[in-house]
């Protein structure tokens, strides 16, 4: 199972009141580990970058003025093409990301992404933790992930990949994430429950014995030992 974690960084809320994508990060998971690809790139918005956006990512208009626009093939086209048939993971991702980048994708006239395929993390935070601060820097202080450079840089859309990866692993099993021996057609859905779970296949024949009949008298010899009281021989039978 291949899955995309990814974020993006922009002017503003949202791209029908004219703000346009930054930046977009994206962090390769197959079976529920990172395998060290990743997509990234920085996206000319073609218009100012507001003061309270650059508060948040750090990225001026001065600075993205000589980056690709968003329709050039080394963004949109480029990152459809690292997604390909991966399911989508985000923090927010149904009401903020997947939107936001279907609305830019669809001004491009490039096919848009499936809203079915995608896992928000920020609902599963909130189912599992129900009433506690699910934001990525509250995931993250709950799970021990390390947000130094975070909070010395600030917002990236690729740090925050794989911050959010961090956190999608934890909540999805820790450590174990990756030993995953779910059919490939098992999917978690958008709200992150998972669906098809096979039962363990269990043996055609149970396996031999591995004491020998010599064994077995010996022992059965010593449980007659202990007499009629014994615990031990009760239970046996």
């Amino acid at each position: 199972m291949r899955q995309i974690v990814f974020d993006l960084e922009t002017t503003g809320f949202k791209f029908s009141e004219g703000h346009r994508i930054v930046e977009i990060g994206g962090i390769e998971l197959v079976n529920g580990a990172v395998t060290g690809r990743n997509f990234h790139t920085y996206v000319n918005p073609e218009r100012d970058v507001p003061d309270g956006a650059f508060q948040v990512h750090g990225l001026s208009a001065a600075f993205l003025s000589d980056k690709p626009l968003f329709a050039h093939a080394s963004v949109a086209q480029a990152f459809l093409d690292f997604v390909g048939g991966a399911q989508l993971v985000a923090h927010n991702g149904i009401g903020f990301d997947l939107p936001f980048l279907n609305a830019e994708l669809e001004a491009a006239g490039l096919p848009i992404l499936d809203r079915e395929n995608i896992v928000d993390t920020l609902h599963m935070a909130r189912r599992k933790f129900p009433g506690a601060p699910a934001s990525l820097d509250a995931l993250c202080s709950r799970f021990g992930i390390d947000t130094a450079m975070r909070e010395r840089d600030g917002h990236g859309a690729l740090l925050d990949s794989r911050l959010l990866a961090e956190v999608y692993i934890e909540l999805t099993g820790g450590a174990q994430a990756g030993l995953d021996f779910r059919r490939e057609d098992s999917r978690p859905d958008a709200s992150g429950a998972v669906k098809g779970r096979q039962p363990a296949r269990q043996r055609p024949q149970k396996l031999p014995p591995l004491i020998t009949q010599q064994e077995k008298r010996a022992h059965d010899a010593f449980v007659a030992e202990l007499g009629e009281g014994s615990l031990w021989r009760n239970r046996a039978v």
